[in-house]
């Protein structure tokens, strides 16, 4: 679903979303205006929409038994820090309090486009698990600082094989949404 177009003076939307958005560019959004998440998932090759916009989140379920979960959120500033990246650490602090910085890698989801023309990357903390016996998850976000919002995906599989295949299904139709874009 695209994001609202928005006006904002000084604000060149096309042109941010035409370049990669790493942590250090979090400063060129514009300022309250959120991201958003694509929801082109819900037509990918084995995946199925559960639940549309449910308390700001949709869930997705797959054939092989992933599950993702995927939010938007605005009024974000509580958890803003010195930029973006020390923000996002906060907010999976704010999650879960046993998070350490040392266990979140950076990665990148797609910023804007579509699944048959992808857009450019945009930098995200992920934290990933494995339970012995159990279920391999993901969690990917962003605090978009400037903008005001967050960008939260999580994704749970039966394996760490069908996780990293769901991942990339994330990866492919669940672009983040540059603002106004």
């Amino acid at each position: 679903m695209p994001a609202t177009p928005t006006i904002t003076p000084g604000y060149d939307a096309a042109a941010v979303a035409a370049r990669d958005l790493p942590f250090a560019a979090g400063g060129t959004l514009a300022p309250g205006v959120p991201v958003g998440i694509s929801d082109e998932l819900k037509g990918a090759p084995g995946w199925k929409l559960e639940k549309e916009n449910v308390a700001g989140a949709s869930q997705y379920a797959k054939t092989d038994g992933c599950v993702v979960a995927a939010r938007v959120s605005t009024g974000q500033a509580p958890l803003a820090r010195g930029g973006d990246r020390d923000s996002t650490v906060a907010l999976f602090q704010y999650l879960d309090g046993t998070i350490q910085p040392s266990y979140l890698k950076t990665e990148t989801l797609q910023w804007g486009g579509t699944p048959d023309a992808p857009g450019k990357n945009v930098e995200v903390l992920a934290l990933e698990q494995a339970a012995p016996g159990g279920r391999s998850t993901a969690v990917m976000a962003r605090v978009f600082g400037t903008a005001d919002s967050s960008a939260y995906i999580s994704v749970s599989c039966p394996d760490a094989a069908a996780l990293a295949s769901a991942r990339n299904d994330v990866r492919r139709y669940l672009p983040l949404l540059p603002p106004g874009a």
